[in-house]
């Protein structure tokens, strides 16, 4: 499929008709959760990972795996356990019958990946999805392996059932640009869940776009003309997270134990960059910024025992910061 627009305002419009598209056919199989796939594919044009969290029985799996489909990408899902060892994720080296040493690759080696309540595993085991999240490669033995791109990983985690768990630490949480947070469907979502899921009619996603375009969009998002001044408010936003320093608000320092760092702006600018086109904008404003901004803030700064005893949640620290 050879990729030929005039003019990157053509491009632009393309997207926003594709991006139309994806959403409509992941809505046949998925009832309701139009923001999080909006957030989802957002993340994947530009180039980041998502971090999914929601109780169990919010479709998460099935979400993913049909975005897979109508991305028409390679998908792997890999379930975090206790016992999982790094060389179940990344592949290990075996001695074939000749005595020599041969790479055998592991799931992480597809566009679309599945990590599965990722908190469920040690830090050595989520450690593996590092290098593979920042640098699209994985090292084994001292060689390098490049991944296929497009390259996405979703993880998720269960908020509830907090036994037995291992926390991510932040320099992994950072890795992610968005926190999608699931929540309970509406009442007539729901219902319409229970008729689809309960019959014998089943929704078939049909393939939407392919790897080639997906890249070809992703370099497009980087190319979007911004402005300095939504630049700076995007930097001065993110600075405003991090206690006792210049241009901390008074919330910060009341609230806040810990706030974001520099990729945090590099995330809110990227994803306004895209928000704009998917709103036939060809240049973000202010308020693309905004609309990113509890997504990318949400799991990058931390609350204060005071927050927490007084029931201040982050979305309203963030709101507030807004």
């Amino acid at each position: 499929m050879s990729i030929n627009f005039s003019s990157d305002k053509e491009a632009a419009d393309a997207m926003k008709v594709t991006y139309d598209n994806l959403a409509n056919e992941i809505s046949k199989v998925i009832i309701g959760q139009k923001e999080v796939v909006r957030l989802i594919l957002t993340s994947i044009f530009c180039q980041g990972h998502c971090l999914l969290v929601g109780v169990p029985g919010l479709a998460k799996t099935l979400l993913i795996q049909n975005t897979a489909a109508v991305l028409n990408l390679n998908f792997n899902r890999i379930q975090f356990t206790p016992d999982l060892m790094p060389s179940d994720i990344v592949g290990s080296e075996t001695m074939d019958k000749d005595r020599n040493f041969k790479f055998i690759k592991g799931p992480i080696f597809a566009n679309v990946i599945l990590a599965d309540e990722i908190n469920r595993t040690p830090p050595k085991t989520q450690a593996a999805l590092l290098e593979s999240m920042q640098e699209f490669s994985v090292t084994i033995g001292g060689k390098h392996y490049g991944l296929e791109k497009p390259f996405f990983v979703l993880a998720t985690q269960n908020p509830i059932e907090q036994e037995g768990t291992y926390p991510l630490p932040e320099a992994q949480l950072d890795r992610f640009m968005f926190n999608i947070l699931l929540d309970y469907p509406s009442y007539e979502s729901e219902v319409e869940v229970v008729k689809g899921t309960t019959s014998d009619r089943k929704a078939k996603v049909e393939k939407i776009t392919s790897a080639e375009e997906i890249l070809y969009f992703q370099n497009l998002v980087r190319k979007v003309p911004i402005a300095d001044n939504v630049v700076e408010y995007a930097v001065k936003l993110v600075r405003k997270t991090r206690p006792f320093t210049d241009h901390a608000s008074e919330i910060t320092n009341n609230y806040l134990e810990w706030g974001a760092g520099p990729r945090a702006s590099q995330y809110l600018v990227l994803g306004a960059k895209c928000n704009a086109i998917l709103n036939g904008k060809y240049s973000p404003d202010i308020e693309d910024i905004q609309a990113m901004a509890v997504p990318v803030l949400r799991h990058r700064i931390v609350r204060n025992f005071k927050a927490e005893a007084e029931n201040i949640s982050l979305e309203d620290i963030i709101k507030e910061l807004l």
